[in-house]
């Protein structure tokens, strides 16, 4: 009785069930800030419930949230945005999943580059689509020339910026020159720029909006979760070509309906917080980045590209076994992280490292992890 989608799904997924870490083990699996939501995003929300905030909202949004949205958006020369111009969905997982299925048929082709999150691969399967795996470079930012060879003809490519799983930042100079590779084409640009504030020094991120050659052909997709620490508010948003748009919102009303009330107005508060609030977290991010950075330059067989944003390592390992025995492996040792094989077939002799969790976890993680490789050459 299963749709024949989702044997395809099953088949070709390497997306594991999230768990919490059993007893005594430490996660740095998770991308998931380990900070508490803002309390006056709490209390925004226990407020409009007490408002009675408790019914159905427009299903695109509440639109005093889209118009604090489309206010925050990088200016565009030909376009003045509002309200219409954005989808409230939940979370950035259903935004990215409102535009794949409106403009993603059966046989259309979607660009990867990877390593990359491994949601794009399995909403590209669901909706019929081809996915196009396009290797990074040695240093994980995007290698152009393969780019070139793959992009025409295709539908979409769609990336993460700052990249998870990798901690790239692509820079203002790669985006020009994607928007040089496509000149003359149809392809859609889905930019997920979920990590947006987690920048780290001697790096800036350009959003794909602010690319003269890509904003009229970037769906540009967001989160709260990340930012304000806000991953269990399911708050995201997209927007870009209006067409586009209006038919994400039509798949997003259908399959999702509108968002929950009280959570649009305490995402409304999360606008409204100090730069201050998120800049304490993205301090301590980049603390613990430094502490991860140190831990592992050094130790043979390992390698690790520092990371440039988000909150995320991609260690390459130099063993012969596969990163899901690895990780395996490493869970016996009371350690979880991810296998580099979910991001796609570059990602195999990797695992990935979380290290939004706390310095005693990232201190014990990382001390198994050191430990585990130690053995294995001995």
């Amino acid at each position: 009785m299963t749709a024949s989608r989702v044997k395809e799904l099953r088949r070709a997924s390497r997306r594991p069930a999230l768990a919490p870490a059993p007893a005594g083990a430490v996660s740095l699996a998770m991308g998931e800030p380990d900070f508490p939501t803002p309390p006056s995003v709490t209390e925004a929300a226990v407020a409009a419930l007490r408002a009675g905030h408790s019914h159905y909202a427009d299903q695109r949004g509440l639109r005093e949230l889209r118009s604090a949205l489309a206010s925050r958006l990088p200016a565009h020369p030909g376009r003045n945005w509002t309200a219409d111009d954005v989808v409230v969905t939940h979370g950035a997982t259903a935004a990215l999943a409102a535009v794949v299925f409106a403009t993603i048929g059966p046989g259309d082709r979607v660009v990867v580059p990877e390593p990359a999150y491994s949601l794009y691969a399995d909403l590209v399967v669901l909706a019929g689509g081809i996915v196009d795996f396009v290797p990074l470079a040695p240093d994980l930012h995007w290698d152009l020339d393969a780019l070139a060879e793959a992009l025409p003809g295709a539908a979409m490519m769609i990336f993460s910026n700052p990249c998870n799983p990798t901690g790239i930042v692509h820079s203002k100079q790669e985006l020009e020159a994607l928007g040089k590779l496509l000149d003359g084409s149809d392809v859609l640009v889905v930019s997920d720029e979920a990590y947006h504030r987690l920048v780290y020094p001697g790096h800036e991120l350009t959003s794909a909006l602010e690319i003269e050659s890509l904003r009229d052909r970037t769906v540009y997709v967001q989160t709260f979760s990340k930012t304000y620490a806000m991953t269990g508010w399911r708050v995201g948003y997209l927007t870009g070509p209006r067409e586009v748009v209006d038919a994400a919102a039509q798949v997003h009303r259908t399959h999702n309906g509108s968002l929950n009330t009280a959570v649009q107005h305490a995402a409304l508060a999360a606008l409204e917080l100090p730069d201050a609030t998120v800049d304490a977290m993205v301090d301590t991010y980049r603390q613990r980045r430094e502490l991860v950075v140190a831990h592992l330059s050094g130790v043979p067989g390992l390698h690790l590209i520092p990371p440039e944003g988000a909150f995320y390592g991609f260690l390459r390992y130099d063993t012969g076994l596969s990163s899901e025995a690895v990780v395996r492996e490493l869970a016996e040792r009371e350690v979880m992280v991810r296998a580099g094989a979910e991001y796609g077939p570059s990602g195999e002799g990797h695992v990935r490292i979380s290290f939004a969790a706390s310095e005693d976890d990232l201190w014990i993680g990382l001390e198994r992890i050191v430990r585990y490789f130690d053995g294995m050459r001995s």
